[in-house]
Parts: structure tokens; sequence; C-alpha cells
């Protein structure tokens, strides 16, 4: 007998898919992150199976987001406000130097449009 999938695992489960493919993760280096096997990962996207709020919490914290995001599923408008998200969740030493590899990103775009 097949155990009945429960509606807030199947919309959790959902919501954890659309934030991990958000950020460009695969299955496998996602679990790795949150210290779960892909086949945890797997039944977690799928509804087959709920989380705890350890591993919500982590999730959160690995993605730099608010759990309101998995819980509710309230979604950026556009990949800037996702990435704008995640950044408000950093510490200050992360948003340092996030601030820093963003700038020097910026850097190199300039030189390299200079260089055409």
């Amino acid at each position: 007998m097949q155990k009945e999938r429960k509606e807030i695992n199947i919309q959790i489960g959902k919501a954890i898919k659309e934030v991990r493919e958000d950020a460009k993760l695969t299955q496998a280096k996602f679990a790795e992150m949150v210290q779960l096997g892909t086949k945890n990962i797997s039944a977690i996207e799928c509804g087959n199976v709920g989380i705890s709020l350890e591993t919500l919490k982590r999730i959160c914290n690995v993605l730099s987001i608010p759990s309101d995001r998995i819980l509710f599923g309230q979604r950026p408008e556009n990949d800037i406000s996702f990435l704008v998200e995640r950044m408000e969740h950093l510490t200050p030493k992360q948003l340092d130097i996030t601030v820093d590899i963003i700038n020097k990103l910026l850097e190199a775009f300039a030189l390299s449009e200079n260089s055409n």
C-alpha cells in the first residue's frame, strides 16, 4: 500500500525545488550543501516526505533566503529581486565579500568592453 502524500509536503517540496533551481543548483550539489542524500532531496521535492525545522533552517541558511519563501511560496519579482533577497540574509562579512566580488566582476566587464 502506497502512503498518501500530504498536501503541505507537496507544497513545501515544490517550493524547495523552485528555490534550488533558481539558485542553479543540481539536486546532488544541493544535497551536499544541506547535508542530505540526493535521494532525500528528491523525496522532499516530490512531496513524498516532510522536512524537519532543522532541515528547513539549514536550507534557508545555505541559500540565504527567508523561510517564508519556502513556507508560503513568496517569490521575488525577478532574478535581480531573488539575488537581492538572498544578499539581504548574508552576514556582514559575507556581504562585504559579495560586494567585493561584484565590484571586481564589473571592473573586468568594463575592461573587456574597452579592449573590444
